[in-house]
């Protein structure tokens, strides 16, 4: 992408080698567009090393959010394999600057999904649905950024992991979750949250990649976005997500 090529780079580098970078747009004055510019090519430069692409993750799935931050759309980010960790796994904290977790729906496909879809027809392209939680991770020193920034910055995703996988045959609109760091109730919440229902923002997700000229696939993942406010992690906490008729999933940091 010309003429963002050092910013490129220094956010590619912070991601692998989680490293604080300094801001790059103080002012908020780059477009949007240009954010997502900058993270396609950041993500790039992660695939052309080997990674593989294998999802999407929806960001500001809050109508409440949305207002706070002047904005008329959801955002979001992609899912590599290097970003996956095994349910029950031991995560390293080394891996990140400034981790925080949130608590997700997650949706597998079967079939790919593009463009301006109905429910209805999103629904037909899920294999399974299962509980998740997502690391983010905000590279920016001093945990400052904009919301161009944090978009440039894979808006803010760097890891997830995903419980057991469930037929997507039971209303999931207003499932209750609790996640729990160390067994202590941190957050309680809905997917209702998630859009008022999580499938809306499947529909968006399908909406948002192809309009990026990346479809969403067959066997991908879609993160649904944070179902409550994220939580700081520290090493030594066990984070775990129980949510209503999927069973539960959790991590180790280490």
């Amino acid at each position: 992408m010309s003429g963002y090529d050092d910013v490129i780079t220094k956010l590619d580098d912070a991601a692998r080698l989680a490293l604080e970078v300094p801001q790059f747009d103080k002012e908020s004055k780059l477009s949007l567009a240009d954010a997502y510019g900058i993270q396609s090519a950041s993500i790039a430069r992660r695939l052309a090393r080997g990674e593989r692409r294998v999802g999407v993750k929806m960001g500001f799935t809050s109508r409440a959010k949305m207002v706070q931050m002047g904005l008329s759309d959801v955002i979001w980010g992609r899912l590599t394999d290097a970003m996956y960790f095994e349910e029950g796994t031991d995560v390293p904290r080394s891996r990140f600057v400034h981790p925080r977790v949130e608590p997700e729906l997650a949706f597998l496909l079967k079939k790919p999904l593009g463009g301006k879809v109905a429910g209805v027809e999103a629904l037909a392209a899920v294999e399974a649905i299962a509980p998740a939680l997502e690391i983010i991770d905000s590279r920016y020193r001093d945990f400052k950024f904009t919301l161009p920034e944090v978009i440039a910055d894979n808006a803010s995703s760097s890891g997830f992991v995903v419980g057991g996988w469930h037929a997507p045959d039971q209303d999931f609109s207003n499932l209750g979750l609790v996640m729990c760091i160390d067994g202590r109730a941190v957050q309680i919440g809905s997917t209702a949250a998630l859009l008022g229902d999580p499938l809306r923002s499947l529909v968006a997700a399908a909406r948002v990649a192809a309009a990026a000229g990346e479809p969403l696939q067959a066997g991908w993942i879609v993160l649904a976005g944070g179902a409550t406010p994220a939580e700081w992690i520290h090493p030594g906490q066990h984070i775990s997500l129980r949510m209503q008729g999927l069973g539960s999933v959790g991590f180790q940091m280490v």
